[in-house]
């Protein structure tokens, strides 16, 4: 697997990895399909120096990707990052999640944040295993603030400090 810096010309596939989980109902709060061009805004937002966005590779296909995002927008927040990490539905349970995750520990001293979020469905609970696999810890719990077809839904907040 080759991990690497995304390109605009990944964007069309980092949007269909995140398609696959919408129908789902446990990895995101869209509830339906977006568009690559209703993401070109969030894209722009990355950069390797700052806000990384990696592609994973398998033999030339994309097999998932991990984002760095800002929290919360403020100076204050500026080493503090959410991580979201998708991947394709073939990749899953493989330990590319575990991979992508690990490397994002090991990466972000170097981009100045010190303090990694996840926020995850209450229900999503291979996702909730992962991040507290690597260390992970329960830090928000935020009841019933999601409705994914009419069923309310819970958010966890997990954050690790690097």
């Amino acid at each position: 697997m080759n991990v690497r810096d995304a390109t605009q010309q990944d964007l069309p596939a980092i949007v269909d990895i995140y398609n696959s989980t919408v129908a789902t109902r446990m990895v995101t709060a869209d509830t339906q399909s977006v568009s690559v061009s209703s993401r070109e805004e969030w894209f722009a937002e990355h950069s390797p120096d700052r806000r990384p966005l990696w592609v994973a590779e398998d033999n030339g296909v994309i097999a998932g990707w991990l984002s760095f995002s800002s929290f919360y927008g403020r100076p204050a927040y500026a080493a503090t990052c959410e991580i979201s990490v998708y991947l394709a539905v073939e990749q899953r349970r493989r330990g590319l999640g575990t991979d992508l995750v690990r490397r994002s520990i090991a990466y972000a001293p170097h981009i100045g944040v010190t303090t990694l979020l996840g926020f995850i469905f209450g229900h999503n609970e291979p996702s909730l295993r992962l991040f507290e696999k690597l260390g992970f810890q329960r830090w928000g719990f935020l009841p019933r603030v999601a409705v994914l077809d009419g069923v309310e839904r819970d958010l966890i907040i997990v954050g690790l400090r690097v």
